[in-house]
């Protein structure tokens, strides 16, 4: 307990904080809470490409004050304003605010060491809260704080260098959060964000992959250790997947002190008996079971310097070349083999291993290469022939794989196989293989028990894929095999009786016209795009109301006011103010799309004869297909039957009179100038426009259209036949290779 909290513990509780001093009062002055595209969108609860179109549209949206130009910081107060000003609602909440202090505080290098000084400030007023408030009541108390917090959290890492200073004020905001949401509930908060802010820095284990782990390794563990525990994820899942509870005894190590630091603190916050040492491990074992305890360093005198642990969970660093392979060789710890220059993760593996007890798990991330690559081979038969290495599960496509292992204890018998899995898309699912391994059951789809002797040949290769069938249901193939000749069937009905001409068509080249002058003559109107490209929010289903609101168009959508330059239509206007096909500005499209977003008919929607895919913020401008509008994309064209869908970007709307004009016919000559014809170069809507049509009788035309319609079901036809025959193709070869399908007779 610190000094203050040795004092009179009468001292009210209820004390006023003093007033800040002078120095105090400029520290608070010069920092400046700021954020970045991302926050604004996330106060305002908008995409961030609603926020790039503020920016663009609105000359008195704040400037930046920071940061660089792809990822510019703006000043938090300005953009409140400017919010309220516009009427556009925001929250700001109380952690929000402390990050955004936080953040402003200290560059991004530094900033991890900021939230290190902002948790072992929340640690000691945790420990003291008494001492805390007495001395937050003293004037100038920024000066004695150090020596408080120092005292109150000795058993945190030590940092080399000098502490980095945090402004007092930025503690008064911390110290209120912790009041509402706890000392270790905030510094997650924190945590959290720091994550987000440096996500291509740090490398941190998928939430549902570390509770996995730890629920392999470490039930019932007393002890557990993560030599590169990183910011402490697994050490936080092993306290509550071990059978010991609180009283677990949780060791860590990084080679990155600033992170080591945050890992400890996460942990000591939620009352954790944990100890964290900076350092790389492999070079620096702070926990080497050959070293005495009182030669760690910074470690108390009843550190287990000496002592092997229950449990092994370890995320390694994948691909380190320089890893200590010199200055390691004859290690004791390489019991296995010396690991290759180029396979740190046996490295990793062994040093896992030469730090828990006999009898005891290990759970080790490591890339998929690592199970079949040459150079270790020697390394992974001996981790076979010792019985070390029980289960490899792949928890992706490419990896990375879990390598399940225990450490052999003198005179049991090996096991004479190994486990082998593949999780797919569920890593939970490993879980449920292991256990019925284990209870000698039949296993779940997806796992298989291998011979240890049939693995250990020239390549030593241990990866799931190597040994299991692949994840196919035979039993489909006769339905397969009908849906496929069904098609083939089909295809016949679809071919038109043509007739063979030796001269051309009487009247043929008598008079054509091209499409723009078909528009030009009020046959066609013709509609252009108006977006550039789907909004970043588009989903596959219905937009929620609020994402964009009325009358704002996500980022590369429709510019505010209607249609952009250059997409103006051709033809007639009718009567009433808003062209045709156009949605007023605010308004609701026609033809009864639900409020919340419009259904959007992409290019590949067009090209694919589908519905349309993908949905929209509702936005002004946006141009609304019809039933038999011909649409057309810089490689097809295609009659619409359904209502209610927008343009997608990149396509074209062709809307006849349908008293002079077939649109079937039109879409034929469409296609064939859009991908049929001669290749040109330039723009698709260019060459749409200059396709020639012939001025038939409407007679004569819809002869054409229901020939045109039939090749082009024709040729969708082939293209389901063609993928239904691949898929029957690719099942009956994996039956017979894997022997759940075979020849009749």
């Amino acid at each position: 307990m610190s000094h203050d909290a040795q004092a009179d513990d009468t001292t009210d509780a209820t004390a006023r904080p003093a007033a800040a001093s002078p120095l105090e009062a400029a520290v608070e002055a010069a920092v400046e809470a700021t954020v970045n595209a991302g926050d604004i969108a996330r106060l305002a609860d908008v995409g961030r490409a609603a926020v790039s179109n503020w920016r663009r549209r609105y000359e008195d949206f704040p400037q930046p004050v920071g940061g660089t130009a792809s990822s510019p910081l703006f000043s938090l107060p300005e953009v409140e304003a400017w919010l309220r000003r516009n009427g556009k609602s925001f929250e700001v909440s109380q952690g929000d605010r402390v990050w955004q202090r936080l953040r402003a505080s200290a560059d991004d290098l530094r900033l991890g060491e900021v939230l290190g000084e902002v948790g072992a400030f929340l640690l000691y007023t945790l420990r003291d809260p008494v001492g805390w408030k007495r001395l937050s009541a003293t004037p100038g108390f920024a000066e004695r704080l150090p020596g408080a917090v120092a005292e109150a959290t000795a058993d945190l890492p030590r940092r080399t260098g000098d502490a980095t200073p945090v402004e007092p004020g930025l503690l008064r905001l911390v110290a209120g959060m912790a009041e509402r949401n706890g000392a270790a509930g905030t510094f997650e908060f924190l945590c959290e964000r720091y994550a987000e802010a440096h996500s291509r820095r740090l490398a941190l284990t998928r939430p549902d992959v570390a509770a996995l782990m730890t629920r392999l390794a470490c039930p019932g563990a007393r002890t557990v250790l993560d030599p590169a525990c990183g910011m402490g994820t697994l050490l936080l899942d092993a306290a509550r997947a071990g059978g010991a509870g609180d009283k677990a005894r949780l060791l860590g190590q990084d080679a990155n002190e600033t992170v080591a630091l945050l890992a400890a603190l996460r942990l000591l916050l939620r009352g954790r008996d944990a100890r964290v040492v900076p350092g790389d491990a492999l070079r620096h074992d702070a926990f080497s079971p050959d070293r005495p305890a009182d030669t760690l360093g910074d470690a108390p005198a009843d550190a287990p310097g000496d002592a092997l642990v229950d449990a092994v969970v370890c995320d390694p660093p994948f691909n380190e070349r320089a890893w200590g392979h010199e200055d390691l060789v004859g290690d004791p710890r390489w019991q296995y083999g010396m690991p290759p220059r180029g396979e740190p993760e046996l490295a990793w593996v062994q040093h896992c291993l030469a730090h828990v007890r006999p009898g005891g798990l290990v759970a080790v991330l490591m890339p998929g290469a690592a199970a079949s690559r040459r150079p270790g081979r020697r390394v992974r038969a001996n981790l076979l022939r010792t019985g070390a290495l029980r289960a490899v599960f792949t928890l992706a496509p490419g990896g990375p794989d879990l390598w399940l292992l225990r450490r052999p204890e003198p005179g049991e018998r090996q096991p004479g196989a190994i486990l082998v899995a593949d999780a797919g898309d569920d890593p939970a699912s490993a879980e449920a293989v292991w256990r019925a391994h284990l209870a000698k059951a039949e296993l779940p789809p997806g796992g298989r028990t291998v011979r240890i002797i049939d693995i250990l040949d020239d390549e030593v290769d241990v990866s799931p894929a190597r040994h299991l069938s692949p994840r196919i249901d035979t039993q489909g193939f006769p339905a397969d095999r009908e849906r496929f000749r069904y098609a083939i069937a089909a295809l016949a009905d679809d071919v038109p009786d043509l007739e063979v001409l030796t001269g051309g068509a009487a009247g043929w080249d008598a008079s054509w016209a091209t499409v723009a002058e078909m528009a030009r003559s009020g046959l066609v109107t013709i509609r252009h795009s108006t977006l550039r490209a789907l909004p970043a929010d588009a989903s596959d289903g219905e937009v929620p109301d609020g994402d964009v609101p009325d009358g704002e168009v996500a980022e590369g959508g429709v510019p505010e006011g209607g249609v952009r330059e250059g997409g103006v239509r051709e033809g007639r206007v009718p009567d009433g103010g808003a062209p045709e096909g156009r949605v007023p500005d605010g308004g609701v499209p026609e033809g009864g799309v639900r409020e919340g977003g419009v259904p959007v008919l992409t290019a590949d929607d067009v090209a694919a004869g589908a519905a349309p895919s993908r949905r929209i913020p509702r936005a002004p401008g946006l141009v609304v297909v019809r039933p038999g509008d011909v649409v057309a994309s810089a490689v097809t064209a295609r009659v619409v039957a359904g209502e209610g869908a927008v343009l997608g970007p990149h396509l074209s709307l062709f809307r006849v009179d349908p008293g002079k004009v077939d649109p079937e016919f039109l879409a034929g000559f469409l296609r064939y100038a859009a991908g049929g014809g001669r290749p040109h170069l330039g723009s698709s809507r260019v060459e749409a426009r200059r396709a020639r049509v012939p001025q038939l009788p409407l007679a004569v035309q819809r002869a054409y259209g229901t020939a045109f319609r039939r090749l082009l079901a024709l040729e969708d036809g082939l293209r389901e036949a063609a993928a239904v025959g691949e898929a029957l193709a690719r099942l009956g070869v994996e039956g017979l290779i894997d022997g759940r399908l075979r020849p009749r007779g």
